[in-house]
């Protein structure tokens, strides 16, 4: 489904003189259809830039990126939607618009792509259902705790049926307790059929899971291991 071949990304220095960043180096891997991957290594190890390249959000430096073979770093910019219809994706801070209920925030995905509101209608209801937050559909984000928001983050993920939903330290904000909710609730999207790709530093988190780990450090893959554990 998705797959990398000798994929770098360097930065070059915003001074005529600093070296270059280089956040990825030389990294391959495939992640399968119906897969659970987690992304793992310290802060700055190059999780987040490896997912802004899968969404197309920036483009590699050398090598390329496959996803149902189709090489992502040559779609022209109106092909970038079509692209992410197929991705949803979860950031650590939510992204929710505050002035928006929790339905609206959902459906939002849905109107962009020119759904009726009937359809809207039931399609919001069933992933809040997925989510447990069928009695916050009114609420605003500023009346949800850290956990709910998050769920109606992956809610918002999930709405149009993706192939693959892409979490980026979805459980950075979370205390314990909800940590392990939102987990179990990418499991349980994961076992409805959905590849799941994780970027996490949480060991903890990740030593629970047992599913496959890809440990990056310093912009390689050291480490790629079928059911995995944390090890730096």
């Amino acid at each position: 489904m998705i797959s990398l071949n000798q994929v770098s990304k360097i930065y070059p220095s915003r001074q005529k003189s600093g070296p270059s960043t280089i956040a990825l180096d030389n990294v391959s891997f495939t992640v399968g259809r119906k897969e659970f991957v987690s992304l793992v290594g310290k802060s700055g190890a190059g999780k987040t830039t490896l997912l802004k390249l899968i969404i197309a959000e920036e483009k590699p430096t050398r090598g390329k990126i496959f996803f149902d073979n189709k090489d992502i770093s040559k779609l022209k910019g109106f092909q970038v939607p079509h692209l992410r219809r197929k991705m949803g994706v979860v950031f650590q801070d939510y992204r929710l618009f505050p002035k928006k209920t929790t339905y609206e925030n959902i459906a939002y995905i849905l109107e962009i792509m020119g759904k009726k509101d009937e359809e809207i209608a039931w399609e919001v209801s069933q992933v809040l259902e997925v989510v447990g937050l069928e009695n916050r559909a009114y609420n605003f984000p500023d009346e949800l705790s850290g956990g709910e928001k998050q769920r109606v983050a992956i809610a918002r993920a999930l709405i149009h049926r993706p192939e693959v939903i892409l979490a980026d330290e979805p459980t950075g904000n979370l205390d314990p307790y909800n940590m392990f909710e939102i987990i179990k609730l990418l499991v349980k999207i994961y076992e409805m059929g959905t590849t799941v790709v994780l970027a996490t530093h949480d060991k903890q988190l990740i030593n629970i899971l047992k599913k496959r780990v890809i440990t990056l450090q310093e912009g390689k893959v050291i480490r790629d291991e079928q059911r995995g554990r944390f090890i730096l």
